[in-house]
């Protein structure tokens, strides 16, 4: 994909500029008012549950109403709080480049019937959400630009830039799009509006005692001694492939089990993951070898991931999408940040950080593009087992002593 962006998205963001340039020259497109806003977050699952408050913000708004376009691997992240239709959702397949184009195709399509008037690309080093933006026929184009810092070239599309804000949390950026494309006033740079903490609180989703029951019965399946009602520590040791220096060492996460089994004689220890993740999550178990610590990776849809949620007493997890999924319920989570900061992607939820801040961390962001030469993550390998029980322990206390 990164491949596809470079030398296909360069070319094309010069042509559709030049062209974009020349057609607002000559047609003089009339200003529209925001009714059918489409969003663009094309990559990221925990990208699209931090921008809940925003997509809420414009679907309050008189008259609106919200779209989003997004890779069809990604989607089920838009179905944990169902803020937008399925009918208004639309799915690229990013298999390979023929797919993608095919897709664009129908999408162009599918947004003139949905009478698209609004974008708003929430990506910030992506050239193919830029040039899908600008092919959808919308009036009004939103999307973050650097203006006089260094960034990435990708185009000249949009009709109310927006200064991307490295010094706040990605959920406020999302939400100065959101407050861009529906203000009346033209403002230079966008957006000079104030949005506070409480504006970007998560919606929670509602709880299915029906699928809860689910959940029960596989944790039976895998530890037949469990019983609704005992403790659940999740552990997801996992972490996106694109960047593997977000991984906690194995040997931490088994030092962490270790000790809350020894500590605690009444809680699962419930190691998750997706089904590719079966084979590390089945070495970290053995490697445990307790009979009150299992492997789930596989095991549960991720339809099942709310309902698992709503029955843990906690998760302890790396900068990954459960710790943002998991936003969506009550559920108390520990991070491992290293790479990434958490003053701008922590989760929304009921999160505490686990970061040590090193002098070279972060070193990935939307400015470098979520690029690295780190091959010594120690940002995350010198956060000592002791460190994350330090903030563990006292939840687990909390939670015995009621």
């Amino acid at each position: 994909m990164r491949k596809i962006d470079r030398y296909a998205g360069i070319p094309l963001c010069f042509v559709l500029s030049v062209w974009f340039s020349l057609w607002q020259l000559i047609f003089r497109p009339a200003k529209k008012a925001a009714k059918n806003v489409l969003f663009l977050e094309l990559s990221e699952m925990g990208s699209a549950i931090i921008a809940d408050p925003a997509l809420r913000y414009v679907k309050e708004q008189p008259g609106a109403q919200v779209f989003f376009a997004i890779f069809k691997k990604n989607v089920g992240s838009l179905h944990l709080l169902n803020t937008i239709p399925e009918k208004n959702l639309f799915t690229f397949r990013e298999d390979n480049l023929f797919t993608l184009v095919w897709d664009t195709l129908r999408f162009m399509v599918w947004c003139r019937r949905n009478d698209i008037d609004t974008v708003i690309d929430m990506e910030m080093f992506s050239r193919v959400s830029a040039l899908l933006s600008r092919v959808t026929g919308a009036v009004n184009l939103i999307g973050f630009v650097a203006y006089h810092s260094e960034g990435l070239y990708r185009g000249n599309f949009l009709t109310r830039p927006v200064v991307y804000n490295a010094h706040q949390h990605i959920a406020k950026n999302f939400m100065a799009l959101s407050h861009t494309a529906m203000m009346q006033e033209e403002q230079l740079p966008f957006c000079k509006s104030l949005i506070r903490d409480e504006d970007i609180v998560l919606a929670q989703a509602p709880r299915d005692e029906q699928a809860i029951a689910r959940i029960h019965a596989t944790l039976q399946s895998l530890s037949p001694d469990y019983q609704p009602g005992q403790r659940v520590v999740l552990i997801n040791p996992n972490a996106s492939d694109l960047l593997p220096q977000r991984r906690w060492p194995a040997e931490h996460f088994q030092a962490v089990i270790e000790n809350l089994l020894a500590r605690y004689d009444d809680i699962l220890i419930v190691i998750t993951g997706a089904p590719g993740e079966f084979a590390g999550a089945e070495a970290l178990k053995n490697a445990v070898d307790h009979p009150r610590c299992v492997n789930s990776a596989g095991k549960f849809a991720f339809k099942e991931l709310v309902p698992l949620y709503f029955v843990a007493d906690m998760m302890l997890t790396n900068d990954s999408g459960p710790g943002h999924f998991s936003a969506v319920t009550p559920l108390r989570t520990f991070v491992i940040f290293g790479p990434e900061t958490p003053a701008l992607y922590s989760s929304l939820g009921n999160s505490t950080a686990l970061y040590l801040g090193l002098a070279c961390s972060p070193c990935v962001s939307a400015a470098n593009h979520r690029k690295t030469d780190c091959v010594d993550n120690r940002c995350v390998k010198d956060l000592l087992p002791a460190q994350a029980l330090a903030a563990i322990h006292p939840h687990l206390d909390r939670i015995a002593a009621q």
